[in-house]
């Protein structure tokens, strides 16, 4: 079998490879260089060069190689290369010239010299031959340790193949398990759907700054996770700015913008002094807002135009302002729905829907449910100081309740986290017994119950709410209304989900909506609030 070729792609060292009379020899030039190992033949040399002003040089490297290599045939190629310093100029060249190139891998090994060039020439060539647009392999040379006439120092080939380098391919299979793990807290969790989102949510994080949605019901992790997509990217350096986290389903009225984008002295009454906002707060960083379906229609506007241009007007501002962060946007609706019905812009939804990843809640994944008990009574212990463990017999009496389908863990992992929390502060001596795990299910028993009770289609009580005085005093027609009005809250997460049902039709007429406020006002009327007539005290 005949061997290959060996074929050099090369650029002309301007400064280099030049040298006049003489004493050029004494002066190690890479080009010339490279054809002087008596170990190997340099069968051809295609050397690219900028502009005919280079003539000359190319005229005496021809040369100097004929003498020392008369093996090598050297051809030379003028690109049009205006600056070897602009990016664009130079790799749009190099790009014309693989393109056109007569390849033949089958015959000839293919050596693309980086020594030599601009550095944006260097890198353009190490670009072009990781893309394959030059198959071959990179070559780097090197002087010699002791300058001596003839000597031609050393060279590297560099395979950019890295699936060839187990150890390389390890390392970066070891530093994305490194990075899921990061991202679970060091969890071993054990359901799979679960765990191939995470996998999938660590190659996204190092790898895009586009939005990413995470959806699943409250108490499913969503900002946990978003602060630890933060810590991630900051570890790697893909992130200088801060992590700022807001819940919108706190923003009322007029202030939602202010907050977000921020406003000018005078913008409004009450506002004494600039304001940047949190946009601003979050440039180079990350910002995670959750239930993002609570954002007005104005406001979801001018966060389109923030994440698609990185520049929006602060409230009573004519200049923009420019804040480039990543955003992560959580939710516990289906937004596609909410777009449905007007209450969720359709432009905003797809520019924030390419990455979407729904986050099951704990009675979805039963199996995870022992590993994130071990975790948080590890993280009580690392905070309080004290070693808190089940015995064998309660741990095996929590575990049959935890995982049993009609525990309905409403909370999630909320809910998980405040038990815990409880077991472990009414542990005696450091032992949760049967009896402090017994009352636990209990309470949890009743917290779940009560949830359900407006679906179960209970009546209200409204002399247990507000005084049997109150309730007669109140007409029949009030009593009525007022009794649909609370089982709705009690259906509902917050208020802002409750006030969303209760004026779903009469929202839609107005330019800021605020649902919210407009409860809080109706139960004012009969000196209720929120807390009271969901029983939250």
């Amino acid at each position: 079998m005949q061997a290959k070729r060996t074929v050099v792609i090369g650029f002309l060292g301007t400064q280099l490879d030049n040298g006049r009379g003489a004493a050029r020899w004494e002066k190690w030039r890479p080009s010339i260089a490279l054809t002087q190992h008596e170990d190997k033949i340099i069968d051809r040399f295609e050397l690219l060069y900028a502009g005919s002003q280079f003539d000359n040089l190319v005229r005496q490297v021809s040369q100097d190689i004929a003498s020392v290599s008369p093996e090598t045939r050297l051809i030379s190629h003028e690109l049009p290369i205006s600056d070897a310093w602009d990016f664009e100029n130079v790799y749009g060249a190099l790009y014309d010239f693989a393109n056109s190139y007569p390849f033949d891998p089958d015959k000839e090994d293919y050596w693309i010299h980086i020594t030599t060039g601009s550095h944006v020439v260097q890198i353009c060539m190490f670009l072009m031959t990781e893309a394959r647009y030059f198959p071959g392999r990179l070559v780097q040379t090197s002087p010699p340790k002791r300058q001596a006439t003839g000597n031609p120092g050393s060279y590297a080939l560099i395979d950019l193949d890295l699936s060839r380098y187990d150890q390389i391919t390890q390392r970066f299979t070891r530093e994305q398990a490194e990075g899921v793990a990061f991202l679970k807290s060091g969890i071993a969790t054990r359901n799979a759907k679960f765990n191939g989102m995470i996998d999938e949510i660590e190659r996204v994080a190092i790898k895009s700054k586009a939005p990413m949605l995470l959806m699943g019901p409250t108490g499913a992790g969503k900002s946990f996770l978003a602060r630890r997509v933060y810590e991630l990217k900051k570890s790697r350096h893909q992130i200088d700015g801060k992590f700022i986290d807001l819940n919108c389903a706190t923003l009322h009225g007029d202030g939602a913008a202010s907050t977000l984008f921020g406003h000018i002295k005078g913008a409004f009454t009450g506002a004494g002094s600039d304001r940047p906002g949190l946009l601003r707060s979050a440039h180079k960083g990350l910002l995670f807002l959750d239930e993002i379906g609570e954002l007005g229609l104005d406001e979801q506007a001018m966060l389109l135009k923030a994440i698609e241009e990185k520049r929006f007007f602060p409230v009573g501002a004519d200049t923009e302002v420019q804040s480039d962060f990543q955003l992560i946007a959580g939710t516990n609706r289906d937004l596609g729905k909410e777009v449905m019905a007007g209450r969720f812009r359709e432009d905003l939804y797809a520019r924030i829907n390419l990455w979407t990843y729904e986050l099951p809640g704990l009675a979805q994944r039963p199996e995870d449910i022992e590993p994130n008990l071990e975790y948080l009574l590890t993280q009580y212990s690392a905070e309080t100081g004290e070693r808190v463990r089940f015995n064998k017999e309660a741990h095996e009496r929590f575990m049959r309740f935890a995982t049993l389908p009609t525990s309905a863990w409403k909370g999630n992992f909320r809910d998980l986290s405040a038990a815990v929390t409880r077991l472990a502060t009414l542990s005696e001596a450091g032992r949760i017994t049967d009896g402090v795990v017994d009352e636990e299910i209990r309470r949890l028993k009743r917290m779940w119950q009560h949830h359900d009770k407006p679906a179960s289609g209970m009546e209200i009580d409204l002399a247990d709410i507000m005084g049997s005085e109150a309730a007669t005093q109140l007409d029949l027609f009030d009593a009525l209304q007022l009794q649909a009005v609370i089982k709705i809250c009690r259906q509902s997460n917050n208020m802002s989900d409750a006030g969303r049902t209760l004026y779903a039709v009469s929202r839609a007429a107005k330019a800021k909506p605020n649902d919210a406020d407009r409860l809080k006002k109706y139960l004012a009327r009969f000196d209720l609030d929120w807390d009271r007539v969901c029983q939250l005290n």
